[in-house]
C-alpha cells in the first residue's frame, strides 16, 4: 500500500467517524467529541492533499492552507474560504475554550463533512 493510499483509507475512517458522530443528539459530551473527530479529519484531509500532490503532481505544499490552494489550483476542490475558515476553526478549538466559539463550530460541522467528503472523492 502506497503512503497515498494509506492516508487516504485513514481520512476516510476519520470522516466514517464524525458523521457517526454527528447523527447523535447534541450533548457536551458529543458536541466535545464530533469536535475532537473533525479536528482529526481536518488534518487528515490537507495531509491526503499534500500526499496526493506530491504522488500524482510533484508538487510540495507543507502547511494546510497552501496545500488547500494548490488543491484549488489542481481542480480538486472549488474556491472557497471555507477550506481557510476549517483550519482556523481547528487553530481555536486547539487553543481556546469558550463555550460560544465550541457551540458555532460544532454547528459548522455538518458542512465541513460534506466539503470532505467531496475532496475525498477527488482525491481518490
Amino acid at each position: 500500500m502506497s503512503k497515498l493510499e494509506a492516508i487516504l483509507n485513514q481520512f476516510e475512517q476519520a470522516l466514517q467517524r464524525l458523521e457517526e458522530v454527528l447523527k447523535e443528539p447534541k450533548n457536551s459530551i458529543i458536541r466535545d467529541s464530533a469536535i475532537q473527530r473533525f479536528e482529526f479529519s481536518l488534518d487528515l484531509s490537507w495531509k491526503s492533499v499534500k500526499a496526493y500532490l506530491e504522488d500524482k503532481k510533484g508538487i510540495i505544499c507543507s502547511s494546510p492552507k497552501d496545500c488547500f490552494r494548490e488543491a484549488y489550483r489542481q481542480g480538486l476542490i472549488e474556491y472557497s474560504d471555507a477550506w481557510i475558515k476549517y483550519v482556523d476553526m481547528r487553530n481555536e478549538t486547539a487553543h481556546t475554550y469558550k463555550e460560544e466559539i465550541v457551540d458555532k463550530i460544532y454547528a459548522e460541522l455538518p458542512e465541513a463533512l460534506m466539503d470532505f467528503m467531496n475532496l475525498l472523492k477527488a482525491l481518490k
